[in-house]
């Protein structure tokens, strides 16, 4: 993977645009992360849903999440982010379907997001309410999947991801997500996001990001200390970090580069190649009638036809296909 070190005299590469990853390490402060900028890919799956404004905002942030996380492992299959919880967003769904395509929907009380919008209430940890927050590594039919699962305790996005990398992977972590619209003069406005995710990875024994090329073994989680003393350059970054406010992190004239080198350039800040991020849903013709055909018998089938056709549309993408019971039955 190519890299590049931005030093104090500037940027020394090309920055980089929309939907896009960007990893990095810290290297004066033992950290490395990556930083996740969303516009076109973000605009195109919150327009087509047409969500309440909250509802869109806080499935922005599940989608920015879903990016920063999922985009760091190097596999064939997905990474599936999904909430369950009590709140007026009651179910949230990001997959990742490997190495870069993005799709994502939401289940929600349109009465209780209204009344909680009235009300001023309508934080992620509003909506979202008690539950708990999976995140799923899916490889296929012939590997075993891996699965997280973290409680939601009345907090947002931010939090559920710091518990869920100390809770699962022993990493000190922060995350910051933000989501916004943007016009520009005589323009609708338009979908954007940003994430950053940091993570303190020293020499001597916590994991490290797998996408990473490293000089040393930090593959040991044998000699991860499980009472975490906070050394001063994790105490650093997260200083740095808790300087970035909403509106610098969703500016469309900042890229991902410039954003980083305003945050950490006297930290030895080492960049690598930009990741492209789209737009992107998996459903097909064929895997929909493939899940008929295997899933449900003929008389199920039969059932679901109205005026003598099955339509199934897709959550994520809004495709409407149709299919008749009798291309299911065998042919004489």
């Amino acid at each position: 993977m190519a890299q590049a070190e931005l030093t104090d005299f500037g940027l020394d590469r090309p920055e980089s645009g929309d939907d896009v990853a960007v990893p990095f390490t810290l290297e004066a402060l033992d950290c490395r992360g990556r930083v996740v900028r969303l516009g076109p890919a973000l605009d195109a799956i919150l327009r087509r849903h047409d969500y309440p404004e909250p509802v869109s905002r806080l499935l922005g942030e599940a989608i920015v999440l879903t990016a920063l996380i999922g985009s760091s492992l190097k596999y064939d299959g997905k990474f599936i982010l999904q909430t369950n919880s009590e709140g007026p967003v009651s179910m949230i769904v990001v997959d990742l379907d490997a190495p870069d395509g993005l799709r994502a929907c939401a289940k929600f009380d349109a009465a209780a997001v209204d009344a909680a919008t009235a009300a001023g209430r309508t934080s992620p940890a509003d909506l979202l309410g008690t539950g708990h927050l999976a995140m799923t590594v899916d490889q296929g039919t012939h590997m075993d999947r891996y699965q997280g699962i973290v409680a939601l305790e009345g907090d947002g996005f931010e939090v559920a991801a710091r518990h869920y990398f100390l809770q699962s992977e022993q990493i000190p972590t922060e995350v910051r997500l933000a989501v916004a619209e943007h016009a520009k003069r005589g323009d609708r406005p338009r979908w954007r996001a940003e994430g950053m995710l940091v993570q303190y990875l020293p020499r001597d024994g916590k994991r490290h990001l797998p996408d990473l090329p490293g000089d040393g073994d930090f593959d040991n989680p044998e000699t991860a200390d499980p009472h975490f003393a906070e050394p001063d350059g994790w105490t650093e970054a997260k200083a740095l970090l808790a300087t970035l406010g909403d509106a610098e992190l969703v500016d469309p004239d900042v890229s991902s580069e410039r954003l980083l080198f305003r945050l950490f350039h006297e930290t030895r800040l080492r960049l690598f190649d930009a990741e492209p991020l789209e737009e992107r849903c998996s459903c097909s013709a064929e895997r929909i009638e493939d899940m008929l055909m295997n899933n449900f018998t003929a008389e199920e089938r039969r059932d679901m036809a109205v005026n003598g056709e099955i339509e199934v549309t897709c959550e994520f993408c809004s495709t409407a296909y149709h299919f008749s019971p009798g291309q299911f039955e065998p042919k004489n």
